[in-house]
């Protein structure tokens, strides 16, 4: 199944080494913030059985995991995105993800100041 290079990674020139292991752990550094959303939304959804509304707990746990399926899948191709771009010797990609990923985490902080203070 993954035996085989993609077509890209025949393209271009292999990049050296420790640019590819720089973007392989910066990808698991967004596979590891996107688990962290993921197991908060668990731990809402089943161990905070008296934090604000049941509906309530339900809106921020779907919100913590679709940011966390979100995140896992924007890793990929950030990831990819960069492989390619070093084969080629090409400029790395910019990427506005970082900017979103920040608004989203301000979100679900002021979501939760808002439910503690008010339930």
């Amino acid at each position: 199944m993954f035996s085989g290079k993609r077509e890209w990674q025949r393209r271009g020139d292999n990049p050296d080494y420790r640019f590819s292991l720089a973007n392989e752990r910066t990808f698991l550094a967004w596979i590891r913030t996107a688990l962290a959303f993921l197991a908060g939304a668990i731990a809402i959804d089943q161990l905070t059985p008296d934090f604000a509304s049941p509906r309530i707990r339900a809106m921020l746990a779907i919100t913590l995991a679709l940011g966390g399926v979100v995140l896992a899948l924007a890793a990929l191709k950030r990831w990819t995105d960069n492989e390619k771009a070093m084969r080629l010797n090409a400029p790395l990609p910019y990427s506005r993800l970082l900017s979103v990923i920040t608004l989203f985490i301000a979100l679900i902080a002021i979501l939760f100041i808002l439910f503690i203070v008010v339930y």
